[in-house]
């Protein structure tokens, strides 16, 4: 939850968004596929300090969320971004994942130190490179047997199945269709909805103050890497011609599903206290945030419980909230988180979702954040701004 509501009161710790930034999410194995999570991380870092004038040895702390950690240096990464956007070496770092809502988690975290005063300037964020999954071999590292075949796991692939409840992410969508009446004609309207709504702000220009370009090497020489490659021009004949890729007769397609994706995000939060002493410039403060667990099985509904809990903790309905922002992992349960929370589907992703510009599982959050601390900051949301 986040608002506009800058003036600062000493009763209490405030937290304050002061810059965010993200890279362009490139597509499953597209331009960004040789960056590792780290080094795109340090770009979303560098531009977010930047942009804020936050200097570097002014941070107290670095957190990062991360899922994959499919690179040789993942269990550094936190670490090293910090590191290499120039955080002073006595600065601790934290990588946490809460899966899809790791940058979101990364961003609580940063709160809470601000909140018992541990920190007054905090860098968080997320990174994912998932291009870089690689392929595994299991049981091989105390040797094998003569004759018994050695099978290659793609540790991507493999991961999207949650093994405790048996079930791949799409077909948690699936049971979301079931339960809230979602047609496959639903998810495609929705689907291109959002690819819609995402070519329509990048037009107008609406992702520019939230973008950081990436150099990105080409035969050519480097080459900056400035727009989301992931989003599509499609049509709902087009998307109604590919198959489900889990049920027959399914719901989730490629068309409706987000995409697999590499990118980074980082937010820094400051205190009241910081942000008056270093003359810096909030973008938005964070007002609060909820956290619940759901049945795996329908692991995608989650928003629409913490919602309500969120707004009934700050005595706020619906009617006040300006804009909503949902990561649209799968059509089928977005609008089901639609329809449990009774959102408004004009002020939901109002500039689209994860379906058009990709899902790179721990960036996600710190781009959600990013975008509506950005549309906040303009004047664009009347009244506070709900994230999920």
């Amino acid at each position: 939850l986040l608002n506009r509501t800058l003036a600062m009161a000493s009763s209490t710790r405030r937290v304050f968004i002061v810059a965010a930034k993200r890279t362009p999410f490139g597509t499953f194995g597209g331009k960004l596929r040789g960056l590792t999570a780290t080094e795109l991380g340090k770009v979303a870092a560098v531009a977010a300090l930047k942009a804020g004038n936050v200097p570097p040895e002014k941070v107290d702390s670095v957190i990062i969320g991360n899922v994959a950690q499919n690179s040789q240096d993942a269990i550094y990464i936190a670490r090293h971004i910090g590191l290499m956007a120039g955080v002073p070496v006595p600065v601790p770092a934290l990588t946490v994942n809460r899966l899809c809502g790791s940058g979101f988690q990364s961003i609580v975290n940063g709160a809470h130190e601000i909140k018992l005063g541990e920190a007054d300037i905090v860098l968080t964020g997320g990174a994912e490179n998932m291009s870089q999954s690689p392929y595994a071999v299991r049981d091989i590292r105390w040797g094998t047997v003569l004759g018994k075949e050695l099978k290659l796991e793609d540790t991507l692939w493999c991961a999207l199945t949650d093994s405790y409840c048996k079930l791949p992410m799409a077909l948690t969508a699936e049971k979301l269709a079931e339960q809230y009446g979602i047609s496959r004609e639903d998810c495609d309207k929705y689907a291109l909805l959002s690819q819609e709504r995402w070519a329509k702000a990048h037009s107008e220009g609406v992702f520019e103050a939230e973008l950081a370009p990436v150099e990105v090497k080409t035969r050519k020489g480097p080459s900056p890497f400035t727009c989301d490659e992931h989003p599509r021009d499609t049509s709902l004949e087009k998307l109604a011609q590919l198959s489900p890729v889990f049920k027959k007769d399914g719901c989730v397609t490629a068309g409706n599903a987000s995409g697999i994706c590499d990118g980074a995000g980082a937010v820094v939060l400051a205190s009241e206290e910081a942000v008056q002493r270093h003359g810096l410039s909030p973008l938005a403060r964070l007002v609060d945030y909820s956290v619940v667990g759901v049945d795996p099985a329908v692991m995608g509904i989650g928003p629409a419980h913490a919602i309500p809990r969120l707004l009934e903790r700050n005595k706020l309905a619906l009617r006040d909230i300006g804009l909503v922002e949902v990561n649209e992992a799968f059509a089928a349960q977005c609008l089901s988180v639609v329809k449990e929370a009774g959102l408004d589907q004009e002020t939901t992703n109002a500039h689209g979702g994860a379906i058009a510009l990709g899902h790179p599982l721990a960036a996600s959050g710190a781009r959600i954040t990013a975008h509506l601390a950005h549309q906040i900051q303009m004047g664009r949301v009347l009244g506070p701004g709900l994230l999920w």
